[in-house]
């Protein structure tokens, strides 16, 4: 059975200011922990974690799929959705500027391939990415991915 990712989604903001991938990040965090999905310091490990390897986070042009290794910190499995409104510079060569960051939080290393093969299954449909991107708000995005989930 496919994985609905409107039923992951623990916090969707749209539209959203940051300064800098940090920045951009730390909201796809804040999303995480406001949806009682992860703790605080999940969202230092996510940025922790691209300071010690670079943007390997950014998968797509403008797209970065923020996580770290499922840790304590992860209190369930879910993700958080963050368009940005001007998109933010992650130092990828190829994918930058990012003007979508999904939060990712797995409570093991199954769940998390599992929500990466969602993940990329729905942004490589050209016209849901684009319907997505366009997306104003929370009941927007979600009715778009529900559509998605039951193709």
């Amino acid at each position: 059975m496919a994985l609905n990712l409107a039923e992951e989604l623990s916090s969707i903001t749209t539209r959203a200011t940051a300064a800098d991938w940090r920045a951009a990040v730390r909201l796809a965090g804040d999303g995480l922990v406001a949806g009682g999905v992860t703790t605080d310091a999940y969202t230092d490990e996510m940025i922790a974690a691209v300071e010690a390897h670079g943007p390997y986070i950014v998968i797509a042009p403008g797209i970065a799929l923020a996580h770290a290794r499922p840790a304590e910190s992860v209190l369930k499995g879910g993700l958080s959705w963050v368009s940005l409104e001007t998109p933010v510079e992650f130092g990828h060569s190829s994918n930058d500027p990012v003007s979508l960051v999904i939060g990712l939080a797995a409570i093991d290393h199954t769940a998390h391939i599992e929500v990466l093969k969602a993940v990329a299954g729905v942004l490589s449909d050209k016209e849901a990415r684009a319907k997505l991107e366009a997306a104003t708000s929370d009941d927007e995005v979600r009715a778009i991915l529900s559509s998605l989930a039951v193709k």
